[in-house]
């Protein structure tokens, strides 16, 4: 019954949970915040991370009742995501694996969220609709790697949000979109905003580019309120991604569709996607935010399908990078 940590750091939560044989043990994390109309640098993001990663590996061990001699493996997160977060954490679950001397996994971490999603819904072959800060991605399993069916070209769904939410300056606690889904909770205009499919990929930048374009001067002119923007830019961004999504499940045939991600809390995102699978005949798989949102979990999911089937990182391939493709990384655990 191997029993794995996973440290997550790839943007701004530092997280870390422990898994075994399925079961989750403890994944507490941290989020970095910042003021209202502000992103998050890297540097900054970074030394958030360092400052609490020690409290949090500690309050993960202790959640679980778990010793160091008691871990088998120690899984980080590799990439994709922002430079000196990952070296944070790299460097911490380094160290921590030559101290208690167990072997690293190093995890994709796009691959994390489809293995904490299907582990916890129960999904068995799903078309996945990935959707985060800082990607988006349908993708489906074949022959040993999840393929890309469809992705965005340039910004992805969270950042085009995130982005939205400092022009009119939103709070970013607990985050900008879920601040965003409650505003849009209360928007009765639908705003005509562009709507950019090509092909089986989707363009987000030239929405957001339009959209702080028009914001102030509409909100000025009394032509529509702050939530009737945040409505209308949340149904525009969603109908396309149900779109791509749909595609890809009548191409490969699928019965399930899984979402994961950040983004995939949204409860809005989810009521589109099941309304579509409904019409399909097929069925919807999605999280709380407590699997959605990144977290140690699902790094230490991830890195226990790794070790079950034989895969270790050795320490001087245990480097991190920022570009590190969903496709690019061979599922040696699925048939």
């Amino acid at each position: 019954m191997p029993v794995v940590i996973g440290f997550e750091g790839s943007a701004n939560k530092i997280g870390v949970g422990i898994v075994r044989d399925g079961e989750v043990l403890s994944n507490p994390r941290r989020t970095y915040v910042t003021p209202p109309g502000q992103g998050f640098l890297p540097g900054d993001t970074a030394r958030h991370h360092r400052s609490c990663v020690l409290a949090v590996l500690q309050e993960a061990l202790s959640e679980a009742g778990l010793k160091p001699s008691d871990i088998d493996a120690v899984a980080f997160t590799k990439g994709p995501g922002m430079g000196a977060p990952l070296v944070t954490v790299a460097v911490v679950a380094r160290t921590v694996a030559q101290l208690w001397g167990k072997p690293l996994l190093g995890v994709n971490h796009c691959v994390g969220h489809i293995e904490m999603g299907r582990l916890v819904t129960g999904a068995q072959n799903p078309t996945v609709l990935y959707v985060s800060g800082g990607n988006t991605q349908v993708i489906a399993y074949s022959e040993h790697r999840y393929r890309i069916f469809g992705e965005t070209i340039d910004i992805a769904v969270g950042n085009c949000l995130d982005r939205f939410a400092r022009v009119l300056k939103i709070s970013n606690d607990p985050s900008p979109g879920y601040n965003i889904e409650q505003m849009a909770k209360k928007g009765q205009k639908l705003v005509e905003l562009p709507y950019t499919v090509k092909g089986m990929d989707v363009s987000f930048s030239g929405i957001l580019s339009h959209i702080e374009d028009v914001a102030h001067r509409m909100l000025a002119g009394g032509e529509c309120s702050e939530e009737d923007l945040c409505f209308s830019l949340q149904e525009t961004l969603f109908a396309m991604l149900v779109e791509i999504t749909e595609r890809a499940m009548a191409h490969t045939g699928s019965r399930e569709a899984l979402i994961v991600g950040g983004v995939g809390c949204n409860e809005r995102l989810q009521e589109m996607m099941a309304i579509m699978c409904r019409e399909r005949g097929a069925k919807l798989f999605a999280t709380d935010e407590r699997f959605c949102i990144d977290n140690g979990a699902m790094i230490a999911q991830a890195g226990w399908e790794m070790f079950q089937s034989g895969q270790i990182t050795p320490l001087e391939d245990s480097w991190i990078t920022q570009r590190y493709r969903t496709d690019e990384v061979e599922v040696t655990w699925r048939d």
